[in-house]
């Protein structure tokens, strides 16, 4: 982020970065969703997963700096690793759109084997 002062553009970076782990849909997102739409402990639900994931954001970038201040090539090898993961994703992704069916087929076979 060019033109910005360091301290906003990682501000930035970390906003983009917390709102991205915690707008997809996971399995906590879906939770959430499930006790909204039964009313269910909807604030209690809402203030526990908002603090917890507030918690987790700080713990891991505060972790992050302190292995990093420790071992610098440890960020090199996390972005080399995340982006061979995600080239890996992606890939399996690809193959399987273009099998439509195999999610299908897989699934029968499960469900053929269990009693």
């Amino acid at each position: 982020m060019t033109g910005l002062p360091a301290s906003l553009a990682a501000a930035l970076t970390g906003l983009g970065t917390g709102l991205g782990l915690i707008v997809a849909i996971g399995a906590q997102n879906a939770w959430v969703l499930r006790q909204g739409v039964r009313r269910e402990h909807i604030g209690l639900v809402m203030l526990i997963c908002a603090i917890s994931d507030a918690v987790l954001i700080a713990v891991g970038t505060g972790a992050i700096s302190v292995v990093s201040s420790l071992a610098p090539w440890v960020l090199e090898a996390l972005r080399w690793g995340g982006v061979a993961y995600l080239v890996f994703f992606a890939i399996n992704s690809f193959r399987s759109a273009l099998r439509p069916g195999a999610l299908e087929e897989r699934a029968r076979s499960r469900s053929r084997r269990s009693p």
